[in-house]
């Protein structure tokens, strides 16, 4: 297990550096792809409530499809981290956020919901034609997967950041879908 999170740590580093080479604009070109293909999705047209992420600079952009898809009528959640390792899905348009927690990064604020989420999407640090994810190594989404079998799990990331294959671990979660800007791949 040693080597696996060492040659995850390696990847991370490596993934890290491609990125810093995607300028913000060819971003935004990639996510509205994403986004795009994701909403072609009979499974999206059918997905009543969507927890998505709010993006860090670094991940592929989604404050725009939050207010995007909160707009459409659909039930949009972000995650709020309450431990670690562990997330809640809480109700947002994009309005309801602040960086006051431990991270600094925005959360949503107000309380969770039990309501159950109908499709997951999913940032990474890295995606693999295996349909398995990479994030950043504190366990958040996996933990929550495992929690939450009956959700659609749809991992997004820029081109650069599909690998052929990562290393995984008994407790990785695999995806339904994987996207990028120029890939679709799906649990067949």
């Amino acid at each position: 297990m040693t080597d696996t999170r060492e040659l995850k740590k390696a990847l991370r580093r490596r993934v890290r550096t491609l990125k810093a080479e995607v300028p913000p604009a060819a971003m935004r070109r990639e996510a509205e792809a994403v986004f795009a293909a994701i909403e072609a999705l009979p499974e999206f047209a059918a997905a009543g409530h969507i927890l998505l992420y709010y993006s860090l600079p670094d991940e592929l952009p989604s404050h725009f499809v939050v207010e995007r898809w909160a707009a459409a009528g659909k039930n949009v959640y972000l995650p709020r981290m309450t431990g670690p390792g562990h997330m809640e899905a809480v109700p947002s348009d994009g309005t309801n956020l602040s960086d006051d927690n431990p991270f600094h990064v925005m959360e949503p604020q107000g309380p969770a919901s039990n309501h159950p989420i109908d499709m997951v999407i999913v940032p990474a640090v890295a995606l693999d034609r295996r349909l398995h994810r990479m994030g950043r190594g504190k366990g958040y989404y996996d933990h929550w997967l495992a929690e939450h079998p009956d959700a659609l799990r749809v991992g997004v990331a820029l081109d650069c950041q599909l690998l052929d294959t990562i290393p995984t671990e008994p407790h990785d979660v695999a995806l339904h879908h994987v996207f990028t800007a120029s890939t679709h791949l799906q649990n067949t």
